[in-house]
């Protein structure tokens, strides 16, 4: 089985230094060195697209573009990408969200994959008017995606749940292919979520044993509703031709922190109700000393960037055998960022994927006849990677 890679598209802006925000951290001055333009967004596509990534996730949340309308107008650039369109369920109607995303396979020809947020943050949610705590969010949640499914399934659903109600809803044009659901969580009430109606259950990049714990969490929940689940991992990566250049990047980037700029943003994802935020913070504890918390595993990006926060660093060998050893654990589907996003797009697409074809465990998606050449014939036509 072939490993399946995606980039992100940062929508809500990118730069040759770190861009906070998510989880109520601000985006940072930096998020204006590129804004987050169509013509942009579409570049670092192509790229991920060319390179062999299957698709590309797309934040939410107030502090970025909104997923749907950006994806929608990036796609008419793309010929074959998908988008893990982030989206909170609690914004909008499943009957309305079950349309949207049938309407977005007809007109991108099948290129949708939705990540279900349920929203870890109580005060950001208050303002686009939600009021529940967060186990009811996870309640209905699991009522709108039961629902969605139902639509998607051609069924016409009258549900009178404890958070959501629907009468005689129906869809008239069904989305081909049906959109695949992908969710994260670490809380109890996630899990069950995720067991449920998940068909990749995502975690940010912890070390690879506790992963590995997550795996078995969710594998077992799952088995007792009797499904099985895929298991992806969202981390970021500085990738180079020599560990050194790789470890002098990660330097470069933590230079840039802005002491008062670490300790607002630590202050205010203290106050973060979501679990797997905690986790993320107690990987750092707020220090800019031992960052490398497992081989090749770096967590200063947490220091200033809300949600996913660690980064995978090394020469591209290294980053590949990190790669091997969460695929060991059970991780089959990886989504990497970097900064800037269309430069790292590159050196992690040519230094690392042809050495994850060599050893079998990846192939182009998107080339049926010619496979990307080998390590050895790259270095013999160009010199580098």
């Amino acid at each position: 089985m072939s490993l399946t890679f995606h980039w992100f598209l940062p929508t809500n802006g990118d730069s040759r230094h770190v861009v906070g925000g998510g989880h109520g951290a601000p985006v940072t001055a930096a998020g204006g060195d590129r804004p987050p333009t169509v013509g942009y967004l579409t570049q670092i596509a192509r790229a991920a697209e060319h390179l062999g990534f299957v698709g590309a996730l797309t934040p939410t949340g107030a502090w970025c573009e909104d997923a749907w309308l950006t994806t929608a107008m990036v796609s008419q650039n793309t010929e074959r990408l998908k988008f893990l369109v982030a989206f909170r369920p609690g914004f909008v109607s499943p009957t309305l969200a079950a349309q949207m995303a049938s309407t977005y396979q007809r007109q991108t020809g099948g290129r949708l994959l939705l990540n279900v947020v349920t929203g870890g943050e109580s005060h950001e949610q208050r303002g686009y008017g939600d009021f529940l705590d967060k186990d009811a969010r996870y309640a209905r949640t699991g009522e709108f995606l039961s629902i969605v499914r139902d639509l998607w399934d051609g069924k016409t659903v009258d549900l009178a749940g404890e958070h959501l109600r629907v009468e005689d809803a129906k869809l008239t044009r069904l989305p081909d292919p049906v959109p695949q659901i992908y969710f994260g969580g670490s809380s109890p009430a996630a899990g069950q979520v995720a067991a449920r109606h998940a068909e990749v259950y995502l975690t940010w990049g912890e070390p690879p044993a506790q992963v590995a714990r997550k795996v078995a969490w969710i594998r077992s929940l799952a088995a007792e509703q009797g499904r099985t689940v895929r298991f992806g991992i969202r981390l970021h990566v500085i990738t180079r031709d020599t560990s050194d250049q790789a470890w002098a990047e990660a330097r470069r980037l933590l230079d840039g922190f802005d002491p008062e700029t670490v300790r607002a943003v630590q202050t205010g994802l203290g106050r973060s109700e979501s679990e797997g935020q905690q986790r993320m913070l107690a990987l750092h504890g707020g220090s800019l000393d031992n960052l490398e918390i497992h081989p090749n595993l770096w967590a200063g990006i947490g220091l200033v960037r809300g949600g996913a926060g660690t980064a995978l660093v090394g020469s591209h060998a290294e980053v590949a055998e990190r790669i091997a050893e969460y695929h060991s654990v059970g991780i089959d589907e990886f989504i990497f960022s970097g900064y800037p996003h269309l430069e790292e797009a590159y050196w992690f697409g040519e230094g690392v994927l042809p050495l994850l074809h060599d050893r079998g465990l990846w192939s182009h998606p998107f080339r049926t006849q010619a496979q990307p050449p080998t390590v050895q014939a790259r270095f013999a036509t160009s010199g580098r990677p």
